[in-house]
Order: structure tokens, then C-alpha cells, then sequence
């Protein structure tokens, strides 16, 4: 390609609407341009980078032995509300109405239109097993869209949905996803990791996302540093503290709390640490009434952990004020565990508290010197806090690191969850009908794009891996219209290049050389060669990585050599 018949539109400051670093530098490098909120154009280098993410994807998943397809954005209502989800999925689904007052929706995933296929044409368990994807658009329509395409609208997407006759086969299925995933990643030149999550609105048993380690993530991470255990902070087990629980040694005393409200305020006004306080959280219980929780005041409620608990509402809906007043005599700030008569449950971690600061169901007031089983009755202990650095491992082997990470992909055991609802059924080998046991197999094509920058940037702009560069290598001559020497240089290696697969752009735009860097640092070409009459003189050209603080001077007749070798050696 030849910059002069390319389409380069950089900019020297980003929109004032950028937020994130992938965002400014999409849109100064003229990766991306604005549409309306949360969509956007992507400009011919940005889509040389997705065409890339997606050929690797593309070539792995064949080799995995699944089948591509193509499934429409456009789909019908009644799908949906086979499944349930037309209702409940809530207003990301955008819904609409076509001329005929049919109902419709545009997809944010497939699972309806995937099960509605092979349900009508996989009968028997000698058709099975089959995975089926798709790289494809999707629409959520997001409250805020956000983060440029980090969190946008409309993204691209690969699913695939594979279909098994036992859930022995889907479980093989899942880890050569798993493994299918791990190698794409690595392919794609990116710092990742795999870890277990929760499954979510899409449903299922079993679920691992892939994350690229990123301090901009917005999910935060649990891992061993010493071992391979790494799970979503949402689904991480939050073990059970070492040792006996102190014996009490403070007797129960009321103190008026005027206006303390947070647990800071109460370390405050107590002048104890904060591992002495006992957070009380309010929650609705699948029968209306408040159930209370309990955590260390330190600890943070993991809702998705407490949204599990026996007779506790799903999804978790914390109690309203009026229904609190009702059933502590008291407002929040003030509540515990002292004459509530309700169900209680408590962290693992207030199991071996002894004399602590608690609510005293009477505003402004708390207790201190509170102990289990003498004040109040021994509550049942689970785990329902967000782990934190420094916890025991869940797999035993060394202590909890906290890192952030960016969802890019990830794996679902959905067993029957929609196959179920759908009908979609085999007859197996002794004639009988059978459900589908389903897997589902997300990677955020676009989302990638973006997770990349937040990973390779520097002060001038993208550090692009060799895999998915928009172009693998740049070629700057200097003083291109003025030197016959320069041009017949840099055309032959050009044409050298190319013949050899290299995906190498030549700036002939005839710019001046810090305009032609600047614009080539910004984009991210993890390859330049600079071609000038000076060097040439001395039979030289230059060459520099993108990450590389100097140039290299190398002979004009072993430059193409050394850098193929360069994109051989990644």
C-alpha cells in the first residue's frame, strides 16, 4: 500500500469526549470517527486491524473443527419470548415494530436464532456434536455508552454455540474452547489471562472469561501468583479465616452515634480500627421481608455471591428504607443483628470477631463490645465478600494478588438453559428423545481493538503487535519528490517486501520527516525504515521498532533481510 493512496486522517488533539487512552488515540490516529453515541465509523486502518483480529480468530476456530455461518442482525420476537428473554432482558434489547406491527429485535446474541436452526435440522445423536459461529454485528443499547468502543453501542462479535448429545461432551467441548481461546490470544500478541466467572443474564453452569491485563480494566481480578488459580473478583472465594474465634472480654455497652452514618465515621468517633466494626446490609428476601447480612466493616458485599443465598431475592435487591424502619426500628446507618428476629447471614470472616462495634437498632446509637452466641444467636456463615490481595488462594497454594483486566472473550456452559425452553431435542441411540446439552463461545472482535491500545501505548501514540498492525512495516523516504536515489530505494525494497508477504505501507506523500514520524508513532507501525541521500551515500538505510529509543543504521542490502527476520522472531 502507498500512503498516497490510503485514507490517513490524524489528529494532534483527541475530542474532549475521549476518555480512555484507546479512545484518544483511536481517534487521533483516525482509527475510528463518531456517528452518534456509542456507534462509530471505523476508518480503513481501523479496519485493517479487525480484519486481522478476525482472520486469527477465524483460522483458530476452523482449526477447532467449528463451522462458520452467518445469522441476521434483524430478528423475530417470538425466539426471544420462546426463551423468556424478550421481557426480561431489560432495555438493552432494542426492540421494534416492522410495518406489519410485527415485533423484532436487533441481536445483541444469537442463541435464540442458533437453537431455532439446528432444532429444526439435527435430529439424531449421529449429527452430533456440532459448533456453529458467526463473526457478526451486535447492538446493545447501553444507558451510557461509554469509553469509546470499549463500552459502545453497536461491536462486532464472535459467537459460536455448539450442541452435544451428554454434558460429558460439551465439558470437552468447553476446554477445547478454552484451549482454542488461549492460542488466539497468544496469537493475537496480547498479555491475558483466563479466569473463572460468573455466568450472568445469558445463563449455564460453568463460565471462564479471558481478560487482557490492562491498569484501565474495569474488572478487577483475583490470581495466585504462585500457582494458576485466577477468578473474577465477582466469583473468587473469599476463605474462610485461619484460627479460633477470640473469647469474648467486653461487656455489651450502648453509646448515642449523633449522625454517624458510614463506617469510616464510626472508626472515627470510636477511635478503633476498622477491623473491629461489624457492616450490617440490608436485603430483600424472596418473601418480601428484609434479610440481614453481615461483613467485616473493611469488607466489601459481593452481590452476585449474595444474590445466591437461600431466601434472599434474585437479582439482589437491597430493602427499602420504609421496610427497614418496619423491621429494625431504626434508620440505616444504626441497624445490626441485636433483636432483629429476621434471617441473618454472615461472612465467614465475622466467625472469628470478638468485641466489635455494631448497630444498635436505635438511631444515632451503636453497640460496642458486641460477641456472637452472647448477644445475639450464632447466624449461618457464608461467603459474601468480594476477596481481597493478600486472602488465602481458594487452591491452597500462596496468598490472592488483585490486578485489572478487559473482558474480551468469553466461554459458557449453558447445558439446557435454552435448548429446554426451544425444543431442541435429539433421539438418541436407543430411540428416545433427548434435550441438547449447548456451550457458548463469545470474543469481542472490536472490543479487542481497543483492549490492545490499553495495553501497547506510549507518549506518541499506539505500539501495535506485529499479528494485528495496521500495516507490519513503514518505509520513509526522505525528501521523496527531490531525491531519484531515495524513490528507486525505497520502491525496491517496497516490491521486496511485498514479495515476500510482508504487509508494508510506503510513505510517499512527500512530508516533511518529523509530520511523516509523528503520523506513523501515533498509528502504531511496529516497523519503520528511513531511507535518506545522507545515508545512502554511505550505502545505509535506518531501521527502528516502534519500541526501540534509537534507530540502527543497516546496509541497503541487508535491510529487507533484517526485518523479516524481526516479524519471524515475534
Amino acid at each position: 500500500m502507498r500512503a498516497s493512496q490510503f485514507y490517513i486522517s490524524t489528529l494532534k488533539e483527541a475530542p474532549s469526549d475521549a476518555e480512555i487512552i484507546s479512545h484518544k488515540l483511536m481517534m487521533r490516529a483516525g482509527f475510528i470517527k463518531k456517528l452518534t453515541a456509542g456507534v462509530y465509523n471505523y476508518m480503513p486502518v481501523g479496519l485493517r486491524v479487525i480484519r486481522k483480529i478476525e482472520n486469527i480468530i477465524r483460522e483458530e476456530m476452523n482449526r477447532a473443527g467449528a463451522v462458520e455461518l452467518l445469522m441476521p442482525i434483524v430478528q423475530p420476537a417470538e425466539l426471544w419470548q420462546e426463551t423468556g428473554r424478550f421481557d426480561k432482558m431489560g432495555d438493552e434489547l432494542l426492540r421494534f415494530k416492522d410495518r406489519h406491527h410485527r415485533d423484532f429485535v436487533i441481536q445483541p446474541t444469537s442463541e435464540e436464532v442458533i437453537t431455532d436452526i439446528v432444532r429444526q435440522d439435527l435430529r439424531s445423536y449421529r449429527q452430533l456434536p456440532k459448533n456453529l459461529y458467526q463473526i457478526q454485528t451486535k447492538f446493545r443499547d447501553e444507558r451510557r455508552p461509554r469509553f469509546g468502543i470499549m463500552r459502545g453501542r453497536e461491536f462486532t462479535m464472535k459467537d459460536a454455540y455448539s450442541f452435544h448429545v451428554s454434558f460429558e461432551d460439551l465439558q470437552r467441548e468447553y476446554r477445547n474452547m478454552y484451549e482454542t481461546y488461549s492460542r488466539i490470544f497468544t496469537r493475537l500478541g496480547l498479555q491475558f489471562r483466563a479466569v473463572a466467572a460468573d455466568t450472568g443474564a445469558i445463563g449455564g453452569t460453568g463460565s471462564h472469561e479471558f481478560h487482557v491485563i490492562a491498569e484501565t480494566g474495569e474488572d478487577a481480578i483475583a490470581y495466585c501468583p504462585d500457582s494458576e488459580f485466577a477468578a473474577n473478583v465477582e466469583l473468587a472465594e473469599a476463605v474462610a479465616p485461619a484460627g479460633a474465634r477470640p473469647a469474648a472480654s467486653a461487656p455489651l455497652s450502648k453509646i448515642h452515634t449523633p449522625d454517624i452514618k458510614t463506617i469510616q465515621q464510626l472508626v472515627d468517633f470510636l477511635k478503633i480500627p476498622v477491623g473491629q466494626t461489624l457492616k450490617s446490609v440490608v436485603v430483600e428476601g424472596d418473601d418480601g421481608t428484609p434479610v440481614l447480612l453481615l461483613l467485616r466493616g473493611d469488607h466489601e458485599l459481593n452481590e452476585i455471591k449474595a444474590g445466591k443465598l437461600p431466601g434472599v431475592f434474585s437479582p439482589l435487591r437491597f430493602a427499602s428504607p420504609a421496610s427497614i424502619r418496619d423491621a429494625f426500628g431504626a434508620e440505616p446507618g444504626s441497624l445490626g443483628p441485636i433483636g432483629f428476629k429476621g434471617r441473618i447471614y454472615a461472612d465467614r470472616a465475622v466467625a472469628v470477631m470478638a468485641d466489635f462495634a455494631i448497630g444498635a437498632n436505635e438511631t444515632d446509637h451503636h453497640y460496642t463490645g458486641a460477641n456472637l452466641g452472647r448477644d445475639f444467636p450464632e447466624p449461618e456463615f457464608v461467603d459474601i465478600r468480594n476477596a481481597v490481595a493478600g486472602d488465602a488462594s481458594p487452591d491452597g497454594k500462596g496468598q490472592l494478588a488483585i490486578c485489572r483486566g478487559i473482558e474480551v472473550g468469553h466461554i459458557f456452559q449453558l447445558r439446557t438453559r435454552y435448548s429446554a425452553a426451544m425444543g431442541c431435542k435429539f433421539i438418541d441411540e436407543a430411540g428416545k428423545e433427548q434435550v441438547m446439552e449447548m456451550g457458548c463461545y463469545g470474543i469481542g472482535v472490536t472490543r479487542i481493538m481497543g483492549a490492545a491500545i490499553e495495553q501497547n501505548f506510549d507518549d506518541r501514540g499506539i505500539i501495535w503487535p506485529d499479528a494485528i498492525a495496521p500495516f507490519q512495516v513503514v518505509i520513509c523516504p526522505m525528501g521523496w519528490s527531490r531525491s531519484e536515489a531515495v524513490r528507486d530505494t525505497a520502491n525496491a525494497l517496497y516490491a521486496e517486501l511485498q514479495a515476500a508477504g510482508v504487509d508494508v505501507v510506503l510513505d510517499d506523500r512527500d512530508e516533511r520527516p518529523g509530520v511523516m514520524f509523528a503520523d506513523w508513532e501515533l498509528i502504531g507501525v511496529p516497523h519503520r525504515v528511513v531511507i535518506g541521500d545522507r545515508g545512502l551515500k554511505e550505502g545505509l538505510t535506518e531501521y527502528q521498532g516502534r519500541r526501540d529509543t534509537e534507530a540502527t543504521k543497516v546496509p541497503v542490502a541487508e535491510i529487507a533481510n533484517l526485518v523479516k527476520a524481526r516479524l519471524a522472531a515475534k
